[in-house]
């Protein structure tokens, strides 16, 4: 029985039973419980170290579960022999620990206004399409996604981006990071992808995951260095030129210009264009998509409806050029669409029914306000604060004149209860800039809640 002095500690948060199985696997892993020897009884065993029976049973029919002891009629049970590796002794049990703040105020860049959504028309919408008339929705649909959504972002796309397509073109996908990986892998391995930086993180990440070879491009003041990208040895290069993520930047209708020519001077090459957030635009007209100028079918387009409608219901689009329809449909031939049909037709009737364009129209008068409450609070702590990237989107980066660095100012309005990100979080090289930028998202936030999270955060940098 000494061998099985076990220390059980009783104030310890993970279960007793727990325990108990933890110290005879382990008895059995290094050897000091030997192959065949029998274990005591459950009654004994619980009698000696003052706790259950229960708590043994279920240590033990873990354990027999597992194949550590072998449970034999009427004899009891026995050490079973383990290979030694075959067994790690990691626990699952323990709780992965994660940070938890919560913040008082969220300048988070991925919020929308959650207070806003239409949910009357959406449930009646859904009670509609929930119904026994739409029994086909049960069955799997088209792979690239239904024809009616299809057909209505065709539409959609045309009017508000004077993107010009073919419902065929339009792959619907569970968002950007499910659509890039089968664009990756319908493109030839060898290919250079070229990402800007600083850039949307998730980006450099689907490449490396998936072998790729990826190189980092740098931003002027109106977007991506072409003069860079030209000299380097990159076949597709990853933009988002409506409004770079972060900076804010617009790429300038020169730079367009000659990023298309770049595309078609090599068969191989091609732009993929993200246009993440392009429907809120407030200074001007909206700036038509690189896809709506590309003339030698060069430009694959990727956007989502997380800014539009709401980042849970997982729905983004990519608009393949014709060169590229033919291989995707033999390639993915046999994959079904990854979103839910009732979604998709959900919709695809609040955007035929006009639900869609009052939506956006309200929204943009929304984000409107608040970005001329942010940039009036802002204004309060000029010279010492400058914006930019206003134009559209829903973020800004503020450029700070301060001794402090970057990490600092982040740090210090984590301290004060408020969530800020630091430009250097999306630079690959984590340079710290001469001037620290910080990106504030303010979409999830009230106009209340914008301007008094701006005065509490120039607090806790000391700019008064």
């Amino acid at each position: 029985m000494d061998m099985l002095m076990f220390q059980l500690q009783k104030q310890s948060p993970i279960p007793l039973y727990k325990q108990l199985y933890r110290e005879i696997k382990k008895a059995i892993i290094d050897g000091t419980i030997l192959v065949d020897t029998k274990l005591p009884s459950k009654r004994k065993l619980a009698d000696y170290l003052h706790i259950s029976q229960t708590t043994v049973e279920l240590a033990y029919a873990q354990l027999v579960a597992e194949g550590f002891i072998e449970s034999r009629p009427r004899r009891g049970f026995y050490a079973q022999p383990v290979e030694e590796l075959a067994y790690l002794d990691v626990s699952h049990d323990e709780p992965v620990i994660k940070e938890t703040t919560s913040y008082k105020v969220d300048f988070n860049s991925g919020s929308i206004d959650t207070r806003s959504f239409p949910f009357v028309t959406w449930r009646k919408l859904t009670r509609d399409i929930l119904d026994e008339s739409n029994h086909e929705l049960l069955l799997s649909g088209h792979p690239q996604g239904d024809d009616a959504l299809r057909q209505e972002i065709t539409r959609y796309l045309y009017q508000s981006r004077g993107v010009v397509c073919d419902a065929e073109q339009i792959v619907i996908g569970s968002g950007t990071e499910q659509l890039l990986p089968l664009l990756i892998r319908l493109l030839d391995k060898t290919l250079v992808y070229g990402y800007e930086n600083p850039g949307y993180a998730l980006t450099h990440s689907i490449f490396s995951h998936h072998d790729r070879q990826a190189i980092p491009i740098e931003l002027d003041q109106d977007g991506i260095n072409v003069s860079e990208l030209e000299a380097s040895a990159v076949d597709v290069a990853y933009v988002t030129p409506s409004h770079q993520f972060p900076s804010g930047s617009v790429l300038s209708a020169t730079k367009r210009a000659q990023l298309l020519n770049w595309a078609a001077a090599k068969p191989e090459r091609y732009i993929i264009e993200d246009d993440y957030d392009s429907e809120f635009r407030y200074t001007s007209r909206p700036i038509p998509a690189l896809q709506s100028m590309d003339l030698s079918d060069r430009v694959i387009y990727i956007s989502t409806f997380s800014k539009s409608l709401m980042p849970s219901l997982r729905i983004a689009y990519m608009v393949l050029p014709k060169r590229l329809l033919r291989p995707y449909q033999q390639t993915f031939f046999h994959y079904s669409s990854s979103v839910p049909r009732h979604d998709q037709q959900l919709v695809a009737k609040f955007m035929k029914d006009g639900h869609f364009a009052r939506h956006l129209n309200r929204m943009r008068k929304l984000y409107q306000k608040k970005i001329k409450q942010l940039s009036a609070s802002l204004a309060l702590f000029a010279p010492a604060v400058t914006v930019s990237g206003e134009q559209a989107g829903m973020h800004i980066v503020l450029t700070i004149q301060t001794t402090l660095s970057e990490n600092e100012l982040v740090k210090r309005a984590k301290q004060a209860g408020i969530r800020v990100t630091g430009m250097q979080s999306y630079d690959v090289h984590k340079r710290e800039s001469l001037q620290p930028k910080i990106v504030l998202g303010f979409g999830g936030l009230s106009e209340e809640e914008i301007h008094s999270g701006i005065i509490e955060l120039m607090a806790s940098w000391e700019i008064h």
